[in-house]
């Protein structure tokens, strides 16, 4: 994969942007694609540079595949050589339940980010890799933000009409703490939440299938994970921090979740390079300020299930480019930002509370037993829970 010519800081400070989406994964890629498309001058921003592994289980509900479809990206996940999922293997105490799944699709980050990114920069955005952005206050006119570009030792301004905060879990974009309105960081995580953990591991163990995605739940959390486009395996856990602790290590208490939960086991999982997250579950007190949205996981985050994280991203993204476009091509409108919020919590923030329950449920390891040997004669059960989940 290639991303062609990106643009240096300095080129980028040398004009007047109608969008800067600081933040190049699954949201703000999207974002930034659905605002070039519709013809205004977008610069995408990211810290990193492509492609690059994320913590991610890799999975697309069909929701996530739905929304990619109608934004004319329908193609891509049979382009990328995604791995079709159709079945959840959840297993608990030993017991295991195999559970039809409505059609969905294994793909690691690094192919979905990068490929997000090439169809940004096709639509006609420029992606400035390597960089990190620092929104400044609000100065003159008002008309616009600027942005402190920092890439290696070079620093660099930016300005745009409207900015796009994509920036991630715990992500803080402001310079400012005294400007309460436009706070970009999410919320403290809560006390009870869990850390996300990831690994890719170059091939499936004995007795693993393509097509499933596997999930052992435990008190102490759960590990999934599923075959993607290449052969790997994409391994994500959501962890309890004192049980990571405790175990000595991600790798140590994720070998003990899957051994009690009678999956085979990977040789050696404890010493593979596992790559953590921040807290998972979390809020940001607020989705925007003046001339600002604040979108994908920096707009706060639940636990997910099944490829929700996915769907919650490029829903966000889709219901906010005609916003962030008005505000740029029409002059900002503090109304932009209420009606954000409204779509956000219809088309979210409702579902995410639904993966908070579900999360909230894989937690009792008593209860989980039951349902996992319900689920083992009845399967149809959850068929009304996916129907609520991956419905529009």
């Amino acid at each position: 994969m290639s991303l062609g010519p990106t643009l240096t800081p300095e080129a980028a400070g040398r004009r007047l942007w109608d969008a800067a989406v600081v933040g190049a994964g699954p949201a703000g890629a999207m974002a930034a694609r659905e605002l070039a498309r519709r013809g205004a001058a977008v610069l995408l921003i990211d810290k990193a540079r492509f492609p690059r592994y994320k913590v991610c289980g890799g999975c697309l509900n069909p929701r996530a595949v739905r929304v990619l479809q109608r934004a004319g990206l329908g193609d891509l996940v049979n382009r990328l050589g995604a791995v079709p999922l159709t079945k959840l293997r959840l297993a608990a105490r030993g017991a295991f339940a195999d559970i039809p799944l409505p059609p969905g699709a294994g793909l690691s980050r690094e192919a979905l980010d990068t490929t997000l990114v090439e169809e940004a920069v096709k639509a006609g955005a420029a992606f400035l890799p390597g960089t990190t952005a620092t929104l400044l206050p609000m100065t003159g006119t008002g008309d616009r933000r600027a942005l402190r570009l920092r890439h290696g030792r070079e620093v660099h301004g930016a300005e745009a009409r409207v900015v796009l905060a994509a920036n991630g879990l715990a992500s803080k974009l402001e310079e400012h703490a005294d400007e309460p309105e436009e706070a970009t960081a999410a919320r403290p995580w809560e006390p009870d939440s869990r850390v996300g953990a990831g690994v890719m591991i170059d091939r499936p163990a004995p007795g693993y299938e393509a097509r499933t995605i596997y999930m052992a739940c435990a008190e102490e959390g759960y590990v999934g994970q599923t075959v993607v486009e290449d052969g790997r395996v994409d391994m994500a856990a959501a962890l309890d921090p004192a049980a990571v602790k405790r175990a000595g290590g991600v790798g140590e208490l994720a070998e003990r979740i899957l051994e009690r939960a009678g999956f085979p086991s990977y040789p050696g999982l404890a010493s593979l390079p596992w790559k953590g997250t921040p807290h998972l579950t979390r809020q940001a007190p607020k989705l925007g300020g003046e001339r600002l949205f604040v979108l994908g996981d920096a707009a706060g985050y639940i636990e997910p299930f099944t490829g929700e994280g996915m769907a919650w991203a490029f829903a966000g993204a889709s219901l906010v480019a005609p916003l962030a476009l008005t505000a740029a091509t029409r002059g900002w409108d503090p109304e932009l930002l209420v009606r954000w919020r409204g779509a956000y919590h219809r088309k979210v923030t409702r579902r995410q509370i639904i993966c908070r329950i579900t999360a909230d449920l894989l937690r009792r390891p008593v209860g989980t037993g039951v349902m996992v040997r319900v689920l083992s004669v009845a399967p149809w059960l959850a068929r009304p829970l996916f129907r609520i989940m991956y419905r529009d």
